[in-house]
C-alpha cells in the first residue's frame, strides 16, 4: 500500500448467510470505503480511477491478512474503550 494511506476494518457482519466487512481508506484529505469478499470499492471521494483500481488490487492481494483484521474487531471493546 502507499504510504501515507491509512486503513482501518470492521467487524464481519453476514446477511443471508454471507459473510462481509467494510474496509475503508483515507490520506490527505481523500476517502474510499470498500467491501470484501467482492474487494471493491463502494464510495470514494478524492481517489482517482487509477487509485480505485490500486486500492482494489490491494484488497485482492491482501484478503487474508483483511478478514483476520476483521475477526479481531471487537465493537463493543472500541466503544467502552474508545
Amino acid at each position: 500500500m502507499q504510504d501515507g494511506v491509512k486503513m482501518s476494518v470492521t467487524q464481519i457482519f453476514q446477511k443471508d448467510g454471507k459473510k462481509y466487512a467494510f474496509v475503508s481508506f483515507s490520506e490527505e484529505g481523500k476517502q474510499a470505503e470498500g467491501r470484501i469478499p467482492e474487494c471493491r470499492i463502494m464510495s470514494r471521494r478524492g481517489y482517482s480511477d487509477e487509485e480505485v483500481g490500486q486500492l482494489e488490487s490491494y484488497m485482492r492481494k491482501e484478503i487474508d491478512a483483511i478478514w483476520q483484521m476483521a475477526r479481531g474487531v471487537n465493537v463493543m471493546d472500541a466503544f467502552l474503550n474508545g
